[in-house]
This record gives structure tokens, C-alpha cells and sequence, in this order.
């Protein structure tokens, strides 16, 4: 029996874990979870996870939460190419480094500028305030500028001369400002030679079917208006301008 994956995959926790079942050709069951409409806070899904997040694993019955285990876990379970996470230890530590980094980092600041350019204005029908959205993309350029020249310098891919678990991270992470119309690439020509790479590596078509939903941002407002303002998001809206 297939093990079984809860997500969604406008979260970049949940494209990583896709991505890497997909190219490595694990067998997995997708079973989707809404994040839009709380299906996360629904009784079914309550029975997988207390914790009430995606993504999930479960493999008979192992469960498992936490993208970054997750993707440790499907390295070490399914034997996959040691260049993902390897046994070398340093090699390992480079990549435990960045994926220890990366949470406070390029996924708070890309997170906050999703929300406040997709998210929010989906909601309200305005934009924020530029102070607000001003200082967030601030952050985020810094944390940018820290990966380019403590994390990748001048290597083709974090670790070394093959890609692994810290750049598939790192790529998916960055598409989600992306997603709405914030070109992080653009005028930083060895992040985005880093990107080319990445993406070769993963596969276009799977790199594409995996971050499709995200690239469709536009659709936000339609897809509320059909479903309705979870309550969980206005509480979530209220503590981010309080």
C-alpha cells in the first residue's frame, strides 16, 4: 500500500514534499487538503493530525509532520540518491545549516510577502499599507542577499556540484513570492543562473505542475467568494494588524 500524502500545494512545505516524492518515483497517494476553505481544522483531518497543518505523512501507521522530517524521512525510507541528503557529514551539515536557517529566514519574509501582496488584497479588496509591504520586502531582500553569499557563493548548488534537499527548499520558498508577480530573480543574475539550474535538475514539468497553483494567485478573490472567509484567516488577518 502507496503511502499517503496530505496536501496543498499553494504551501511551499507541501510543493517540496511533491516535488521530491515525484522525481525520486516514490508511490504515494495525494489526498488534498483545502487550506482556503480550514479543511485542515475539519474532524477528518483531525484524526491524521492534532496538529492541524500540511503536510502530512502516513505510512501504515507512522505518521509523520513536518515537511523538513518528512523529506528526511522519504531520503533515508526510499534510498534515494545520496546527493539529496548526504552521508558525507559535512556535506549533511551544510544542508541541516540551511534548512535550520531557512525557517526564520526566506519562508517567514517570502511567507509575509505572499500574504501581503496576494493574500491580504484577496481578502479586503485593498492593498497594505506601503510602509508595511515596503518593510516586508525589505526583509526578504535581506535574507536573499544572505543566501547568495553565505549559503550558495559561487557554487552551482549549495553543497557543492549537485543539488539536494537545501536547494529544493530554497527554490520553493522563493516561488511563493513569486506566485504574486515579486520577481526575486530579476537583476540578481547568480540567483537566478541558481534557479536555471534547479530547475533543470527537478524537471520542468514536474518543477511547473508543482508550483501551478501558486502561479495562479489571481484567482484568490473568485475562489472566497465562492467558499467564504474562513474563520481561522480572519483571526490570522486580525493578529497580523493588531
Amino acid at each position: 500500500m502507496p503511502l499517503e500524502l496530505y496536501l496543498d500545494l499553494h504551501s511551499q512545505p507541501c510543493r517540496s514534499v511533491f516535488i521530491f516524492a515525484k522525481i525520486n518515483k516514490i508511490p504515494f497517494e495525494f489526498k488534498s487538503v483545502d487550506l482556503s476553505t480550514g479543511e485542515q481544522y475539519g474532524d477528518e483531518f483531525g484524526k491524521v493530525s492534532i496538529i492541524r497543518k500540511v503536510p502530512v505523512l502516513k505510512d501504515g501507521d507512522f505518521i509523520l509532520t513536518e515537511s523538513i522530517a518528512i523529506l528526511q524521512y522519504l531520503a533515508a525510507n526510499h534510498h534515494t540518491p545520496d546527493h539529496w541528503y548526504p552521508a558525507d557529514l559535512q556535506k549533511r551539515a551544510r544542508v541541516d545549516e540551511f534548512l535550520s536557517w531557512q525557517h526564520t529566514n526566506i519562508r517567514t519574509h517570502g511567507s509575509k510577502v505572499f500574504w501581503f501582496r496576494g493574500v491580504i488584497p484577496a481578502v479586503t479588496g485593498a492593498p497594505v499599507p506601503k510602509e508595511k509591504m515596503d518593510a516586508a520586502v525589505e526583509d526578504l531582500n535581506v535574507s536573499l542577499k544572505t543566501f547568495e553569499e553565505k549559503f550558495l557563493q559561487s557554487r552551482p548548488f549549495i553543497i557543492g556540484e549537485k543539488i539536494s534537499l537545501a536547494d529544493l527548499v530554497a527554490i520553493v520558498e522563493m516561488m511563493q513570492p513569486v506566485g504574486t508577480g515579486l520577481d526575486v530573480f530579476q537583476d540578481r543574475p547568480a540567483l537566478n543562473a541558481w534557479r536555471d539550474r534547479v530547475k533543470k535538475e527537478i524537471g520542468v514539468e514536474v518543477f511547473d505542475e508543482a508550483h501551478k497553483v501558486i502561479m495562479n494567485i489571481d484567482a484568490l478573490p473568485q475562489t472566497f467568494e465562492n467558499k467564504g472567509l474562513p474563520e481561522f484567516l480572519k483571526l490570522r488577518l486580525q493578529k497580523m494588524f493588531n
